[in-house]
């Protein structure tokens, strides 16, 4: 039996969840999140997220166009966001970019949110609402 939401793969014979669109809004509902740069850009969708503390990974991992959840608070982060193409961030954890990581963040037009769950929440959170890892999806798409 498929539960609604599923989508079969008839030639694995096994089923898995519809690819789910996610707002920016909406992960900011999910995640109790403040919103601290891109207020305007909340309507933006969100197809996929990735999560690490490793910039590195990051760039291994990531897709463009996805969410990216990190403690990774300084310039850095919003840097390798802007080279990944991420289309928002999420600091997890309680932790508040500084101003130069804001101020980055600003320019380059990338949302910037801060949450007080932990990152293993959060990912389960976004998970359990569908939100398909980035890694996911790049490993179908190649």
């Amino acid at each position: 039996m498929v539960a609604k939401g599923e989508v079969i793969d008839k030639a694995n014979k096994k089923s898995e969840p519809a690819t789910v669109v996610l707002t920016l809004r909406g992960v900011k509902e999910i995640l109790s999140c403040e919103v601290l740069v891109g207020e305007d850009q909340l309507g933006m969708e969100i197809w996929g997220a990735c999560a690490a503390d490793l910039m590195s990974d990051v760039l291994a991992f990531s897709i463009p166009d996805s969410l990216l959840l990190t403690g990774l608070v300084n310039a850095q982060s919003v840097r390798t966001a802007d080279v990944a193409e991420i289309k928002a961030l999420v600091y997890i954890r309680g932790k508040r970019p500084n101003a130069g990581a804001l101020q980055l963040a600003q320019e380059k037009g990338i949302p910037v949110l801060a949450s007080e769950l932990t990152m293993y929440e959060a990912c389960g959170r976004l998970y359990l609402r569908g939100l398909k890892s980035a890694a996911t999806i790049r490993s179908k798409n190649e």
